[in-house]
């Protein structure tokens, strides 16, 4: 089954994947702190404003520490309105309404989860589609995709860490992986970690 791009939160671990069909040729990189999905060096030119972006990044200057993963430039925001010290449930629905599903030719729905760290280290999820603004606070490891499973839903994630994370994610039994990121609640705050299938 092809769902597209995904994520998993959980309650102290959260993961992104990049699945794609037409644009194969990327990765995720660690650039500035934060995990970017970024061409590959053979991939084709493209002018599509979808295909490079923050998924992972974390929010330090706010309270609580939180970090952020997504499907596209609305990560941003989200993490800058937790260093604001809006909370997690806020920040998502806030930005998500406001940049709205991806304009494209599938009227692709954006997704983003927040772990946030300090005394109540909650977990959230949301998404926003043509149809539907959903944001949610998690207790079980939790799914949204951008096709078919557009919903949060529970699933099966057994992981601990990032590294697990990251690829436990690449792994699931969807079609098209292309890379992860995974990210993880830790003693000193949250790790990150890539997996690009190699």
């Amino acid at each position: 089954m092809y769902i597209g791009r995904f994520l998993i939160v959980a309650p102290d671990v959260a993961a992104y994947r990049v699945s794609s069909r037409s644009f194969p040729n990327r990765q995720v990189i660690e650039r500035d702190g934060a995990l970017t999905v970024a061409p590959t060096d053979d991939a084709p030119e493209t002018d599509n404003p979808y295909i490079s972006y923050n998924c992972v990044r974390r929010a330090a200057s706010g309270a609580p520490d939180a970090a952020v993963v997504g499907n596209g430039s609305h990560v941003d925001p989200i993490t800058e309105k937790l260093e604001l010290g809006y909370p997690a449930r806020d920040a998502l629905a806030e930005s998500l309404l406001a940049l709205d599903y991806e304009k494209d030719d599938y009227d692709t729905p954006r997704i983003a989860g927040v772990l946030e760290g300090g005394p109540d280290e909650t977990a959230s999820i949301g998404i926003v589609r043509k149809d539907a603004l959903l944001v949610r606070e998690v207790a079980e490891p939790t799914l949204v995709a951008t096709y078919e499973k557009d919903a949060p839903e529970a699933v099966a994630f057994d992981a601990e860490t990032a590294a697990e994370a990251a690829r436990e994610a690449y792994d699931l039994d969807f079609e098209h992986a292309v890379c992860a990121a995974g990210v993880a609640r830790t003693d000193e705050g949250f790790s990150f970690a890539v997996e690009n299938g190699n």
